[in-house]
């Protein structure tokens, strides 16, 4: 009989995520008791790789099941393999494994289960300082601007294959991430509030549209912690997210967790300038900016109930959808009431 990777407990499930790296090191050639270093499990689990001889770590990261498709997976590595190519982004490079490939698979069968797994190069850099993002996020904006304008005039092949973070993927039925009413601690009167949030959500981006100034392949999550400062620079990392939605989407989840800062005016103000020192960003676009703000927070709510068991669920727990609420109501202050 097999047993579930969702039956394991936490300890368990973290000593079979190193076991399945550790069995992926030799298609790269190196011996499976290379050091292995945990740096995060949170949707796949990423490891630092110390191999002896090379002057920088490498990155592996083991994917999480039922996610994305082997194309899926692919997709992502041509989109930032022609955004390094051909607009001299620095983004994660995967490396070829011995058989020429950029994607293994490992099996697990007294777990039923396959996993993927990518090996990449080390992009050195900190994630930036929270208290100082003023800079990085005019960096920011601009380095989203020209990831926008490229993916506006790249052809992705013919098999590219991605996520899409409209709203019905988002906060309809079909959400990647479940539904925001499953949010830890969304009683009565958190649910009336953020629905009626919502329908004003759905309405204004009706009314937005979907044209390909404002729509298009979106890195998705820019949040601080897939961002590396270094020598003057904000590199993006993780485009495990990256798929089809608005630009100003981009700008929305570089805000994630932070959406109640009091300085969020000012960081929005740096993003935009950023931006528009490379892109076109009109006025009316600009100007629905809370829209988004709100689109990403509903979505993470959402994550949080069907991701209850990662660190970073926890981390937020009841206080995240507390905050939510309030926002909500300064929201619907702003905006009315949906027809």
């Amino acid at each position: 009989m097999t047993t579930p990777f969702e039956a394991l407990d936490e300890a368990a499930r973290t000593a079979h995520l190193r076991d399945v790296a550790a069995r992926a090191l030799p298609a790269w050639g190196l011996p499976a008791d290379t050091p292995l270093t945990l740096l995060n499990i949170s949707e796949n689990a990423t490891w630092r790789v110390d191999v002896a001889g090379e002057p920088a770590p490498r990155i592996l990261r083991v994917h999480r099941t039922g996610y994305h498709s082997t194309a899926g997976v692919a997709s992502e590595l041509a989109w930032t393999q022609a955004l390094q190519a051909e607009a001299g982004i620095p983004t994660p490079q995967a490396m070829a494994a011995t058989d020429g490939s950029l994607i293994q698979c490992v099996a697990t069968p007294a777990l039923d289960e396959d996993r993927m797994v990518v090996m990449f190069e080390f992009i050195p850099g900190a994630e930036p300082d929270a208290a100082a993002l003023a800079a990085p996020f005019r960096r920011l904006g601009a380095v989203a601007a020209r990831m926008h304008e490229h993916a506006r005039g790249w052809q992705p092949p013919p098999w590219f294959e991605r996520l899409t973070w409209d709203y019905t993927h988002s906060l309809g039925e079909a959400g990647n991430w479940g539904r925001w009413q499953d949010g830890l601690g969304v009683d009565a009167e958190a649910r009336a509030v953020l629905g009626e949030m919502d329908a004003i959500i759905r309405e204004r981006l009706a009314r937005f549209g979907q044209g390909p100034e404002r729509y298009g392949l979106i890195h998705a999550d820019l949040r601080l912690a897939n961002l590396l400062e270094s020598d003057g620079e904000t590199r993006v990392i993780d485009f495990d997210d990256a798929g089809f939605g608005w630009y100003l989407y981009d700008l929305a989840t570089a805000l994630s967790f932070m959406e109640d800062r009091a300085d969020v005016p000012e960081l929005v103000a740096s993003w935009v300038a950023g931006y528009r020192d490379v892109r076109a960003l009109p006025a009316e676009d600009e100007a629905e900016i809370p829209t988004f703000l709100m689109l990403r927070r509903l979505t993470i709510l959402a994550w949080i109930g069907s991701h209850a068991e990662t660190d970073l669920a926890r981390e937020l727990g009841l206080p995240y959808t507390r905050t939510s609420v309030a926002l909500a109501r300064r929201y619907i202050a702003r905006f009315g009431p949906a027809s």
